[in-house]
């Protein structure tokens, strides 16, 4: 059939279509036929060594750069191992695309075929935004544009397709529909117009800052210089207001002076937050002021607290129509100084709250700060260096600069997110920061960026175990079990690996491994006990 392609290349092509340039995954005997296209159409393939490491690379690329990340992993168990992630990724709304083989279209269930999964699409439809299981090749690039369309409009959640085999292989003529133009979605100028009125008028506001701005860093900024507002943020809001502007708070809704800041405040506007439970920790915000909430998602404006004024749109969009409306402050430079006066004052309580939770792990955090600087990217894991020291600790100045697993809170995410992260966004200082339980979830990965010559950092802190699981069962006066890991020798592992070792043992040489690791020719994993060790130790 003249112009006809097969399944795997209508696949390949719609991607192109899309910018896709790169993909995350691993080739299986279901999916070359999806394989055999990758280099004609110039997308590149980054091998991980395994599909859950894949899809939190895929996750960590987006987060840094924007752009969907795309994970391309063959049937079965591969399309299950990478489920963790694709639940993570719907937590944390980040647009990640999942495509994977399904049983072919014309075979017998549960007649034992190699990888055969009793409903693979409706698997992943539970974790997922949606699953679909396309039909014939000429519904591919409708499907793919379907995909792209979610990925990139209103609230991002993640979308897996599955390509059943036979698909894959018949050649069909396609028509593709191309990219969807998403229109910018913007709430009713008299909802803009009575939020501007109720900020306005509020003394001492405050902005809540979630992931959902995390594209809307200007106008953040200049709405919160506007309102001389204070600017508190999420996990995955941390940075889109500079960790040094004035008005900045900081990360940590769950310490106690956010609480009363929020209780004080004359008003609260809350931008792309779900105030959830992940990021407060200890019970929901008590606001006395109205409350204005801006998000994607319109039924997550009515979500863990109800608003006075709901508006549901781009936080960019909505934010610059707001902007337009709110008058300048009467003696803008003196109220200025008042706001950033008592923002100050409630940071200095809010940082020694934090010290006084986090504080064994702030030598630490500031030596990782110091060596990727001012426009590093972290990638943390779920682990308590992360959410008790870089959470509060780590100074980030833009958005997507702390990647961190919040809402879903999976181990091992750190390692292969900064490894997305990186080749998003090459030349930029990107490290990542895990506990030394839950790097061995995605320890191969090591061996994944030794392959791609990243000069990644891998700071890994050893508590000899799951030290928060550990501090839970004391606190309930549990038995102590199942909570002690000893430790590999992580120097040789890394090794082992592909990629160099060292040991740090303080502030200083910590620092230094780090600058060293971002000037090196692969990966280094730095090994750093929570007890002090001796000098670093290089591996030759």
């Amino acid at each position: 059939m003249s112009g006809a392609v097969s399944g795997g290349e209508a696949v390949v092509r719609a991607l192109a279509e899309h910018g896709v340039d790169t993909v995350f995954g691993i080739p299986g005997t279901h999916n070359l036929e999806i394989y055999r296209h990758l280099p004609a159409y110039r997308v590149r393939h980054v091998l991980t060594r395994h599909e859950q490491g894949a899809g939190y690379a895929a996750d960590g690329y987006a987060r840094a750069c924007g752009r969907p990340g795309v994970v391309l992993v063959t049937s079965g168990p591969a399309t299950l191992n990478a489920a963790a992630a694709i639940g993570q990724a719907y937590s944390d709304s980040i647009p990640v695309l999942l495509i994977s083989p399904g049983m072919p279209l014309r075979s017998t269930p549960g007649a034992g075929l190699l990888h055969e999964t009793r409903d693979q699409s409706r698997a992943m439809d539970s974790v997922a935004a949606y699953s679909h299981r396309v039909t014939s090749v000429a519904g591919i690039p409708v499907a793919l544009a379907r995909a792209f369309a979610v990925l990139t409009s209103g609230r991002a959640r993640p979308v897996h397709l599955e390509i059943p085999l036979d698909v894959l292989v018949e050649r069909s003529v396609v028509i593709s529909p191309g990219p969807v133009a998403v229109p910018v979605t913007v709430p009713p100028d008299d909802m803009i117009a009575a939020a501007a009125q109720v900020l306005g008028a509020a003394r001492a506001p405050l902005m809540i800052v979630g992931g959902g701005a995390r594209w809307a860093a200007p106008q953040v900024r200049m709405v919160a210089e506007r309102l001389g507002a204070a600017v508190v943020t999420t996990a995955n809001g941390k940075g889109v207001l500079p960790d040094d502007h004035p008005l900045a708070l900081g990360a940590g809704m769950h310490l106690p002076a956010v609480a009363e800041i929020a209780r004080r405040a004359g008003a609260v506007l809350v931008v792309g937050s779900e105030l959830a439970p992940s990021d407060l920790w200890h019970g929901p915000l008590e606001f006395t002021g109205p409350v204005v909430r801006v998000d994607a998602d319109p039924a997550q404006l009515v979500t863990n607290a109800v608003p006075d004024v709901a508006l549901a749109g781009d936080a960019a969009a909505t934010l610059d129509r707001l902007l337009a409306l709110l008058d300048p402050v009467p003696g803008r430079g003196a109220a200025a100084e008042v706001a950033a006066a008592e923002v100050a004052r409630w940071r200095a309580i809010k940082d020694g709250q934090a010290m006084a939770e986090g504080g064994r792990w702030r030598w630490i955090v500031r030596a990782l700060a110091e060596g990727v600087g001012r426009g590093g990217i972290v990638a943390g894991d779920s682990a308590m260096i992360c959410y008790y020291g870089a959470l509060t600790g780590l100074p980030a100045y833009g958005p997507s600069r702390f990647l961190h697993p919040t809402g879903y809170g999976t181990l091992g995410y750190g390692l292969p997110a900064a490894m997305g992260a990186a080749v998003a966004l090459p030349g930029r200082a990107v490290a990542a920061l895990m506990g030394d339980g839950g790097v061995m979830f995605t320890i191969a990965e090591l061996a994944a960026a030794a392959q791609l010559g990243l000069a990644l950092p891998v700071v890994v802190v050893d508590n000899g175990g799951y030290g928060e699981i550990r501090a839970e069962m004391v606190s309930r006066q549990d038995p102590v079990q199942a909570v002690e890991l000893p430790s590999p020798d992580f120097v040789m592992l890394a090794r082992s690996l592909g990629a160099y070792g060292v040991r740090a043992g303080d502030e200083e040489s910590l620092t230094a491994a780090v600058k060293e690791a971002l000037a090196a020719d692969r990966p280094t994993l730095v090994h750093v006990r929570e007890t002090p060790l001796a000098n670093v130790e290089e591996t030759p």
